[in-house]
């Protein structure tokens, strides 16, 4: 199952002065594009071939679609740029930007995003992947980005906020457990050190695997430096999410994550949880009717999670 917006534009939506910049960039003309599934973004996502064959993966928005979503595709320009070629990542082409409208043109993979509930021998794909490319980023190779920390301060900040104004739907565990969960939280955010280039979105729509189980990571916005786990147990949230596997004995297992002392592992959920707790409760950003119903699924499948590692 992925998860997607409604209401995505298309190639053919896009103005004629963006469609003939991002032909320029690609150096043939566009016949063909396919929409394509997955994620929240409520711009463009066309898998694009030209008239010699050429293809192409084109992203473009505008304020219309979302007013912060220009500035996120701008951020992706920016890391994608400076990703090196041994980054499990698209590469990117070129990007036009006129100041109202960002078009990303990244190289085409031909792939498909993992099953979910994930399939065992996907899933074991992906976190190798995962440990190689926090080797290949490490030390960070894009010096613009924030730390982990700043990045995610407001968004761990989460059960502060519901704290002080409780929701009246709010799960019963979490009301009991709310100074824990606060405390929890910023132990978790204070130990987002490090120097590897994180993506900190990385779920199912968000991978692709091609027919060789070549595993590529796509959406780069949210690009931060921080912990060289940070990936791996962001992605056992969407594993955790979809069920079917022991999200616990895979933490235990995993070299990456072995060594993690179990408290900063548990802050960082209970960071995520209250993020996602307290943003679901609000009404949606434009264009994005679906998001608050993925973060409210989200933080369900954490709480539970956190009730056992809380203990």
């Amino acid at each position: 199952m992925t998860q997607q917006t409604t209401g995505r534009i298309s190639w053919t939506d896009l103005p004629e002065r963006v469609r003939t910049s991002v032909q320029e960039i690609i150096g043939d003309r566009v016949v063909e594009a396919v929409s394509q599934p997955g994620g929240y973004s409520p711009g463009t996502a066309d898998r694009v071939r030209t008239a010699t064959g050429l293809r192409a993966f084109v992203k473009a928005i505008s304020p219309a679609q979302n007013p912060d979503s220009p500035r996120m595709h701008r951020a992706e320009a920016r890391t994608a740029a400076a990703l090196p070629a041994s980054a499990p990542t698209p590469r990117l082409l070129g990007c036009h930007d006129d100041g109202e409208w960002v078009a990303l043109v990244f190289s085409d993979v031909d792939g498909r995003h993992p099953a979910t509930p994930w399939r065992a021998d996907e899933l074991t794909r992906v976190l190798k992947a995962l440990e190689v490319m926090a080797a290949v980023l490490t030390p960070s190779p894009v010096t613009h980005v924030p730390t982990a920390a700043d990045l995610l301060a407001e968004d761990f900040a989460g059960w502060h906020r519901i704290a002080a104004d409780p929701p009246v739907v709010l799960d019963p565990w979490a009301r009991e457990h709310l100074d824990q969960l606060r405390a929890a939280a910023d132990h978790g955010i204070a130990a987002l050190t490090g120097d590897t280039l994180c993506h900190v979105d990385v779920r199912a729509d968000n991978l692709l695997l091609d027919a060789t189980g070549t595993v590529t990571v796509v959406d780069w916005p949210w690009a931060c430096r921080g912990p060289a786990w940070l990936d791996t147990a962001l992605l056992l949230v969407n594993v955790r999410l979809h069920g079917g596997h022991d999200t616990e004995s895979l933490l235990r297992r995993l070299p990456i994550t072995a060594e993690v002392d179990p408290m900063t592992l548990t802050g960082v959920y209970a960071g995520l949880a209250g993020f996602f707790a307290d943003s679901a409760r609000r009404p949606p950003p434009q264009g994005i009717p679906t998001v608050r119903a993925f973060q409210q699924a989200q933080a369900d499948a954490l709480l539970p999670w956190l009730a056992t590692r809380l203990g």
